[in-house]
Order: C-alpha cells, then structure tokens, then sequence
C-alpha cells in the first residue's frame, strides 16, 4: 500500500494491480469528454482484451481510482502496428524508442482530485515492474495540451518531419519515475545501511557465515572476490557478492552443463579441432542449447558496450557436444580455464527489486574474461526477479543437490533485440541456428514455403520472424493462421483467457516452430509478443499431440521454451449428440467431426506482461492412480504458475494407452480415458521415474526406489491405492477327503515365491498390455483353459475380454471366491441376471465358493498347468493355461514396508488426517492406500468412498496455499472442527464391458460401507426403470426423497453416452422435463431415447453448472412483494416454512405468482436465452430470439 493526496488534500491508501474485466463498469464511470478528445472513443472491454498491459489503482475498500492501459502500438489508425518504428523515429525525435523499450498509452482515467497522483502512482508502477521498458509514449490526433495530469508525466516530443495524419507525441522517460541504481564498490562504511536490509535473513547467515559476515565479505575483496552495492538517494540499498572461485566439477556432475561446455573455456592454443568462426554462441531449445564461448571485452563503460564490444570480437572455438557424458565433460575440461563467476550473496530492498539487473553490467566488468555468471538458490525459495533473466539449468537425474542453478551470459546484457520478417538472406544463418535440432529439416521447410510462397501446401497463410542482435540470427519463430478455430473454441476452455466475441478469425494463429539462442532466452516473452504484433496477430495456439502419433503430426519440439510462457488450455466436456436424429440442427462438422486428440497452450497479448510464478519446490507423487493424476493436473493446469520438478514415480511409468479394445481386461472408473490424457499431456509438464517405491528417508528426505536411485522431495504425495496380489495358497491338503473343509478364508500373507509366467495379476492399462500381447502369443490359437479367480467386475470384464478375442467360453473357468454376504459386485440383481445368462449362454464354467488350496499340485514349476480349489463339498481341480488373479485388493507390500519403516502411522491403511497429512509434515497422501485416524470415529469412511478426481483436486487445493501468492495461507482449523472429516459430493463411476457384449455404467453417490464391505441402505426414495435386460437396453435411475438422482445404473447392447449420462446425477426430476410426472401418466417408455431427446442437450454442456448458479443466484436475490413488505425468496420460503404466513392457496402456486410478479422473473428469461445463445455453436437446435418470425 502506498499513499496519494487529492488536489483537496485528502490522503488516500492505494494500491496498483492488473486490471479484471469487471472494473470496466467503473472505468467507463471515469471516462469524460476530455478523454474522448486524447485517447477518441474508447470500448473499455475491448482495450482490456486487446492491452498488452492494464493497470487499476483502487483504494483499500477496492474502489477504482483511476486505470490506464498499454499498447505496444500508437493508438488507432495513426500508424500501422507493424509499422510505428518510422513515425516515432524519424517525424519525432524518438531514435532510441524500440519495440524492446517503448509501450504506448492508450487510456488513462482517474477520479479528479486524485487524477495527478494517481498518474504518478501508475508510471511508477509501470517502470517498476517491466525492466526493459524505458519510454512510454502518447500519440494523439489531438493538437492542443494535454490535461493537467497526463502533462505532469509526459513532455511533447520534437516534431522533425511533418506527419502523414494530423497528430501530436509526448513521451514518460523511465529516470524521472524509476530511475537506474548506480552500482560501485562495496566499502566498509555500507555496513550501517546494509545492515537494516539483512535483518530478515540475518539470524540463517549468521549461522552459515558467522556473526561478521557482512563486514569480513567486503573487507576479504581481492581479484577472484567482490563485493558490490547499489545506492538510491546517497544510501545503500542493495549488496551483492561475487566470487571466481567455483566448483565446477561439483556443478557438473549436477546439473546439464554439457551444452555450456561445463562452463569452461577452452585455451586456443590446445584446440586440435577445426575451429568453427561464429560470433553468437549457437542454440536450439532450451534442453537442447549448443554454445560456444567468447573473450569478454577488456574494457565496458555501460550496459549496452559491456556485451556489445563481447559480441562483435570472432573468435575461433569448437561446438560443444550435446550428449557427452560426465566422464568426458571432466576429461575435456582438464587443461581448460572456469569460463563463470558466481553470485555468493545477493540481497535487495525489496522497493528496488525489480531493479536487480542494475548489478549485472558492473559484475561482469569485474571479470571480463568469463562469459557466464550463476547462481544457485534453494529449491523452496521463491524465484526473485533477478532469477527472470537468468536461464535455470535442467539437473541431472542422479542430482540430490538442493539447489536449484540459474546462469547468464553476458551477451544477454545486449538491449537491441530486433525481430523483423524473415528474409532469403537469412537461411543460411538459420539453418546454423537449428543444426541439431530434431526437426530441423521441417523448420526450414516451412521458412522455404513462407519465403517462396507465404502459404502452406494446404494454401494456409504462414509468416516467418527472426529475432536478430546486432546483425545475427538469434532467433526464429514461424506462425500459421489457426484454420480450426471453432474446433478449438468448442473443444478447450480458451475462452477462459479471452473474450472469444472480441478477436476476428484471422486474429487467431497456430505456433509452428520456435526456437531462440539461450543466451538471449529471457527475451522469449518479447519474442512472442513481437510476432503477434508484426503478424497483426492477438491469440497463439500450440498444440503437443501424444507420443505415439507420427512425427507429422507430433509436436514441434523446438517449441520447448515456448511453452514456460504459454498456459496449458483444459480440453471441455463434450456432448454426445444424436446426430442422426438432429439432422441439419446438429452442430457444424467443425465442431463436431474427429479429430486426433491433443493438447493446447495458448498465448495472447494480455500475457506478453504477465510472468508466471516459478515454483522449484521438488513434489514428488507416488503413484499413478487417479488421484495421484488429478493432483498432478490441479497443479499444472494452474495458468500463473509454473512447477519446474513435479515428479511422479510409478511402477509402469505413466499410463499408457490401448491400441485395441480387446486389451480392457479391466472395468473403467472413467477418470482419465486415453483421449484425456492425449488432450492433457500431463508428461509435458513432469518428470516421470519408472520404478516401485521401496523405502522413503525422512530425514533425507529422498524416496528410494527399486534399482537403487533416489528422488529427492521437499513435499511427498502418496497415492498408490490398492492393488491386486500374487494369491497364496491355502496349503490345504489335496490327498486328503478331508481337505475341502480345510480353511474358509484366503491367506492373507504375502506371496514370496516366484511367480508362474503364465499367472496375471493386472492392475493398469500397462499389464492388460502385456497379457494381451502374451495370449496372442501363447494361449488365444491353441487349446488350454484360461482361470479367472475372483468376485470382483474385473473378473467379469477379462471374461468378456477373452471372449472378444475368440475364445471359446468352455475353455474358461470363473472362480468366485466365499463371501460373507449374499449379493454380488453389481449390487444390482437385474444386472447380475443378466450377466449370468449369458455366461451360461456362452458355456462359461462358473464356480462358486471356491478357495485356492495348490498350484501344480503343490510342486514348484515356471508355469502352472493345474489348480486346486477346495469347495463344500468337494476339491476343484483344473488344467490350467492361464490364470488371471483378482482375488483381493490390498497395499502393495513394498509399499507397505516403505512406509512402516519410514514410522509413518499404519492402521490397516497409511493414517491421514483431515487435511491429508501423515505424521510427518511434508508428506501427505490420499486414495484407497488412507484412512482417517480414529480420533475422527468414522472408520467407515474413506477416500476409498469417493471420486478419486475430486479427492485429488482437493489434495492439491491443500498444498496450493504455500505456493501461490493470491491464495490466502490456510489457518489451522478451530478444534471443534479438527475432528470432521472432509465430505465430497461427485459421484462414484463404475463401468466396462460385461459378458452378453453388454456396455455397463454404474454411478452413485458416496455411501458408508460397514465392515463386510456392503453398502448400507438409503434412504427411502423411488426408482424409475425401463427396459429389459433381455433387449439390452436396461435403463434404471434412483431418486432420493427430494426427487434428486442419486443412482444410475445402464445395461446396454450399444455404446452408452457415458459423459451424457453423468450430467444426470444429482439433478432434480422436474429439471428432468418433469420426469416422474411422464413415468407415471405412462409417456415414458425408454430412458435411453428419452435422454437423447433435444431439451437435454443443454443439460449435458459443462456450462450448465455455471448456469445453474446464475439463475441460483437469481432466485436468491429476487424481491418480491408480501403485504407492505419486500424480502427475498429464501426469506418468503422460511415465512411459509415457520407458518408465520396465512394463505388461501397452494404454497407451490402461490411462491410462483409471487416470483412471477417480480422482476425475477425477466432476469431469469434473460439468462435461459443469453446462455443459449453464448453457446449457440454447441446447441443450434434452440431458436434464438432473432430467429422467431
């Protein structure tokens, strides 16, 4: 907060922030006729979704004092966009003003008194918070001054050359509101006023460095040792100390230094190679830099000559290789000199940070023979503004340093960054540039259309930018116009980030290649904006297609750095539409036709200002369960952060996907399909380790996993759920008649033998994988029974899955296992009915109450032939070939001993909490693997009850408090509320395909299962059923006595809309097109074609929700008339509700006169329609307003 004074004398607390589209009402209450006259009409929505900045001052009860906005442009039609370099330039005396420098001022409003304060306060702000910017300009058409306000910031500008169009220029220097720090010397008597700046850290140096650190740092300066300071108004506000002494051998067996030549310099006169003469240091991405090293000048007076004079000297030194190993990078860097200086200690007042790149011109000056300055930093500190021009270097795997390694080449210091249309000239520059690259050759192919066409084959419009320092190629980036925009629109939330309505279609472009010289990487963010200004150009969308497409159509992965400035785009819900029935009503082929699926990054000029919040903290999750995955998606998809180690570790790596149907040998919980994972690439955004946790060192802090690495954590995430075990053998003996009553139980041990090459237990996609491939190979073609051991629908869906692929049903055995309660996995009779018949019908053998007492008849061997199950009365003995195992859920074992011998609390399951903590602080966990402690009593409740989505979405709602500063830091809950536990209202989803070929979806609400593991019974409400099992198309929904469905359960021949169908649940019937109301009169036949009638399609778009919380909100805020009186609706209904009102009629009739009366009723008409038609490209079947004659 900082404080203004009114022309009146009034002293106002204010602070300055971005500005959100539901300011503009109040922006617009600000616009006066002397606005009109300097900035012209102005529609304040469309300026804030075209602004490269926006900026609001309000005071502390959030009341908008004034605004302003910046363009990287003059305002309207004074010059070309592209174009405004020769206006400013050569008609005014601009010659320093730059598209790297230079923002325009397209709008300023402020409430009088405060207007000169308030345009102080935001120039100020403005400077401060973007580095580069020196100059801010207003080009007006208006001739005459200024208003008092604006004449205070701005000076006109010298007119040199008439103008082509009647217009005025003024220009903001950034020295008269922010000015540079001089940086010197660091000397003894600094102490004092360095001292007030290090209280904060004091006590953590003091114990690292000793009590005197500061003052031995700047008495110990020698030539590899220096102190420097920064100074604003005669007084020390910032200390930064530097050091040539560096452990280079340590940073690189840690970190990637390979394309940095290990920071080395090679010495000339050792080189045996042939020299390569280039005066750039060469790069690709940001994974993948090559880079050479350069002499530094001798001798830099200011920041622009510092690496101007490094960068025009030719030097003569061999690429680096990109792929050495450690060994070698030692070896070849035995003879060679430290190329690197680093930061020891660095600290600023935090009113000058964004000022820190002030020391970086006098520190190399210190050391201009080294090209490279770094800095390491903890892994849980946040990233400070210095660390946005440096570039972090990727750690090694094996790395468990806690330090994360920022670096900076002095070339970056070079301030004429120039990005202008490619030209012919420039290939063979370009073509240096991308050596290396994986797609190298496609690049150049595409600048060969562009240069020789300006279209893809296609006839696509293209355009290709360089980004060029003094006279060389830096960078590259090629766009082509975004033909699929109604795809993208009606397929991912973009319009989470823009307002769709204000962007014309050729404004929408596709980022084909990108690629920037790493030196210059913090300039990415320039880069982007430069091209979308040149290109005429407000929206960039990039697409990553999954892995396993072809290389055609994979992405581009020069696009890599792109993507740290770009925000993950979350694909949209779509509906299932009955396109036959629709007719020429459905939606555009556009919209709806297949495409392959992929994911989107989205970049547009409100972002070219916006820098993220860089998170290095190292969040390690274990497992990749559903809640492990939507954990991971919660905190990547979070569009102002950036999480640089997210790490998920996993027995089979990430989950792969099917290429036949045929592999689903498990039932679906509908989480996350192969197509979500395609459009979410969650791999895009972490490291994966493929291995089984086998321990976890607390103090340490670090997981070991099978094969002996280690990741190391600051913050441990487990969920690895519950898996099927290897079943142990009862032991029972088989010789004996006796042996069938021996043992009622399964063992419950674990198995530790090994286990038979042609016994499956399956648990992800990856193993179905492999059981799919083997049974090609070795079982589906020749003769042999398959066993299926378990009570589980997973059992029923590999039965299915075996018939799919050919198998004769009598060569399969289903063996269910004793249970303690009637009633099977379905918890539906009919479906079970269902299921049985055609197993009969499909000559399957079934075999109830059956226990596995050997293998082989007890003898040890690689493959099972044979299995024993004892039953009453009578042993079970059967060939075997294959045996698929799903007898029983548990924890992993080695899991289990990790975390035993971790001493993490293990009751049965790993011991949480309310708020997912173990006993120990940095490690949470959640899913099946936890329970609540028992100081909750609610043993019978458990994440096990839940969506395993939302359990994850609301793990990761818990940690992002920590990390991102618009969230407020959780409080411990009051203890009266410590000892409830967390209640979730998604729905539970069972589904796959089941024996008959029938496609199941069972979904309810969250229940407590007692400890037998059955449901308990609901309440009292109704069902509602049609259909018959026998033609497939078994529909069944219950509601609870508030007429909310709270059950759906489908049993079909056909593919079920399964998206469609779980908009269903927890939906009113009268929101149901008053469904037991037509069930009843007999109107209702068939559930399935009754869900895929028109009225509810509306009802199946992800934005009914948000609609339904409109017209709640509506309902709620409504005034209607009672007597004399005017309350609410929810104040009416609680009137009713305590008798407190006497009425003649039907309380239902009469609450709806009451509304109808009201204006409640025209705002609710205005909603149905506006929301209809905002989303008219998805539901074309609804006449709009302007459609009815």
């Amino acid at each position: 907060m900082r404080t203004i004074t009114s022309s009146g004398g009034k002293v106002e607390n204010v602070s300055v922030r971005r500005t959100e589209s539901g300011d503009a009402e109040e922006i617009n209450n600000l616009i006066t006729s002397a606005t009109f006259s300097v900035f012209g009409r102005v529609d304040v929505i469309y300026l804030l979704e075209k602004a490269n900045l926006a900026v609001t001052l309000h005071t502390e009860k959030n009341e908008v004092l004034a605004h302003a906005a910046f363009l990287d442009h003059p305002i309207g039609d004074l010059a070309d966009q592209a174009l405004w370099e020769p206006l400013l330039q050569n008609v005014f005396n601009g010659k320093r003003c730059s598209p790297l420098n230079t923002l325009f001022l397209h709008l300023f409003v402020a409430q009088p008194s405060f207007s000169i304060g308030s345009a102080k306060e935001i120039v100020r702000t403005v400077f401060n918070a973007i580095v580069e910017l020196q100059y801010i300009c207003l080009v007006t058409p208006k001739s005459g001054p200024l208003e008092p306000a604006l004449m205070e910031i701005f000076e006109p500008m010298k007119c040199v050359k008439p103008p082509d169009v009647q217009c005025s220029a003024f220009i903001c220097y950034r020295h008269s509101f922010c000015p540079q720090l001089h940086v010197r010397k660091a000397r003894v008597e600094d102490h004092d006023d360095l001292t007030e700046i290090f209280a904060e850290k004091t006590q953590a140096l003091c114990a690292s460095h000793g009590p005197y650190f500061l003052a031995e740092l700047i008495e110990a300066q020698d030539e590899e040792n220096h102190a420097a300071v920064c100074e604003s108004g005669g007084a020390a506000v910032g200390f930064m100390s530097v050091s040539g002494d560096i452990n280079l051998k340590l940073l690189n067996a840690c970190f990637e230094l390979g394309p940095f030549n290990g920071l080395y310099k090679t010495d000339p006169s050792e080189v045996t190679a042939e020299p390569v003469e280039t005066s750039l240091p060469e790069g690709n991405d940001i994974n993948n830099p090559k880079e050479q090293n350069e002499e530094g000048p001798q001798e830099a007076e200011q920041l622009e000559d510092v690496a101007r004079e490094n960068l025009s000297k030719r030097n003569e030194d061999i690429k680096p290789s990109i792929n050495q190993s450690k060994a070698s990078v030692t070896e070849s860097h035995a003879k060679e000199r430290p190329n690197a200086f680093c930061i020891q200690l660095f600290v600023i007042d935090k009113r000058f940070e964004m000022r820190s790149v002030d020391f970086l011109p006098y520190v190399f000056k210190l050391f201009p023979e080294r090209d490279y300055c770094v800095i390491s930093v903890p892994k849980m500190a946040p990233e400070y503004p210095l660390l946005q021009s440096f570039l972090r270097v990727v750690p090694q795997r094996t790395s468990t340093l806690p330090q994360e390694l920022y670096i900076f080449h002095r070339s970056g210091l070079l301030k004429t960054v120039e990005v202008r249309v490619a030209l012919s000239a420039d290939v063979p520059s370009v073509e240096v540039l991308v050596q290396g690259l994986t797609l190298s050759e496609s690049l150049l192919e595409d600048l060969d259309r562009f240069l020789n066409a300006r279209r893809d084959p296609d006839g696509t419009p293209i355009q290709a930018f360089v980004a060029q320092v003094q006279g060389q190629i830096a960078g590259i980036i090629i766009i082509r116009d975004e033909e699929d925009i109604e795809y993208i629109r009606a397929h991912y939330n973009i319009e989470n980030f823009i307002y769709f309505s204000h962007h014309q279609r050729e404004e929408h472009s596709r980022l084909c290649h990108f690629v920037l010289n790493p030196v210059f990487h913090h300039y990415s963010r320039h880069f982007l904006k430069e091209a979308l200004r040149l290109a005429h150009k407000t929206c960039l969308y990039y697409p990553v297609y999954p892995s396993y497409q072809s290389m055609k159509n994979a992405c581009v992965h020069s696009c890599t750095s792109a993507l740290n400035y770009m925000v993950p785009v979350h694909p949209r819900q779509q509906i299932i539409y009955p396109l036959d029935e629709l007719g020429v009503n459905a939606p555009s082929k556009q919209i709806t036709k297949e495409q392959i699926p992929y994911a989107l990054n989205h970049f547009n000029r409100k972002l070219t200002m916006e820098p993220k919040v860089t998170i290095n903290a190292r969040i390690v999750v274990v497992g990749a369960s559903d809640t492990g995955l939507s954990f991971l998606e919660t905190l990547v998809f979070c569009p102002h952060l950036r999480f640089n180690n997210l790490t998920l570790i996993s027995t089979n790596g990430f989950p792969c996907c099917y290429t036949n149907d045929n592999m689903k040998f498990l039932s679906s919980s509908h989480g996350y399909s192969d197509r979500d994972h395609a459009q979410l690439s969650l791999r895009s955004w972490i490291n994966v380790v493929r291995g089984k946790m086998t321990g976890i060192d607390r103090a340490a802090k670090h997981v070991e996993v099978a094969g002996g690495n280690r990741v190391p954590y600051d913050h441990l995430v487990l969920c690895t759920g519950q898996q099927y075990q290897v079943p142990c053998t009862t032991g029972a003996d088989i010789t004996q008649p006796a042996a069938s009553g021996q043992g009622s139980v399964q063992p419950t041990c674990r198995y530790t033998g090994p286990v038979p090459s042609n016994l499956f237990t399956l648990n992800d996609p990856h193993d179905c994988v492999e059981a799919f491939h083997w049974l090609l190979r070795n079982f589906v073609d020749q003769e042999g029974n398959a066993v299926v051991y378990g009570n589980t629908i997973d059992a029923y869906t590999c039965v299915e899955a075996f018939l799919c692929l050919g198998i004769r049903g009598s060569r399969i055995h289903l063996v269910h296992l004793p249970v303690d309660t009637p009633g099977s996995c379905f918890s539906n009779p009919s479906v079970e009915k269902a299921v049985k018949r055609a197993l009969e019908k499909k000559e399957v053998h079934i075999h109830h109450n059956c226990l596995l007492a050997q293998l082989n008849d007890g003898q040890q061997a690689e493959t099972i032939t044979s299995v024993t199950f004892t039953t009453d009365p009578e042993l079970l003995r059967l060939e075997c070939s294959v045996f698929m195992n799903f007898s029983k859920k548990a924890v992993d074992y080695d899991a289990f001993k990790a975390i035993t011998d971790a001493s993490l609390v293990f009751d049965g399951r790993l011991v949480i909490d309310s708020t997912f903590h173990t006993n120990d602080s940095t490690i949470r966990a959640a899913g099946p693997l936890t329970k609540f402690a028992r100081r909750y009593y609610a043993d019978q409740w458990s994440h096990a009850n839940f969506n395993s989505r939302e359990v994850g979405q609301e793990l990761a709602g818990a940690l992002l408090p920590f990390f991102d500063p618009t969230l407020e830091p959780v409080a411990s809950p009051p203890p009266e509320l410590d000892l409830l536990i967390p209640v979730y209202s998604r729905p539970k989803i069972q589904g796959g395909r089941l024996p008959g070929g029938y496609s199941y979806l069972h979904v309810t609400k969250p229940v407590v299962c007692t400890n037998n593991a059955t449901p308990l019974p609901a309440k009292k409400g109704r069902e509602i059923v049609t259909g018959r099992i026998e033609t497939g198309n078994y529909f069944q929904l219950c509601l609870n006595m508030n007429g909310v469905v709270e059950s759906i359960t489908c049993l079909s021949l056909k593919t079920i809309p399964v998206s469609n169908y779980l908009c269903l649940y927890g939906k009113h019937e009268h929101l149901l097109n008053h469904l037991c109301l037509r069930y009843d009169e007999g109107l209702l036949h068939d559930l399935y074609s009754y869900f895929r009638e028109r009225w509810c399609l509306p009802i199946y778009h992800d934005r009914f929700t948000d609609f339904e919380q409109e017209v709640r909100q509506i309902m709620e805020s409504t005034k209607v008339e009672v007597g004399s009186d005017s309350v609410s609706m929810s104040e009416l209904i609680q009137r009713l509700a305590d008798d407190k009102l006497d009425i003649e009629e039907e309380t239902v009739l009469y609450v709806r006169n009451c509304f109808e009366r009201s204006e409640g009723l025209t705002a609710l008409n205005r909603s149905v329609l506006n929301y209809l038609k905002y989303n008219r490209y998805h539901l074309p079947m609804f006449a709009q307003p302007g459609f009815i004659l």
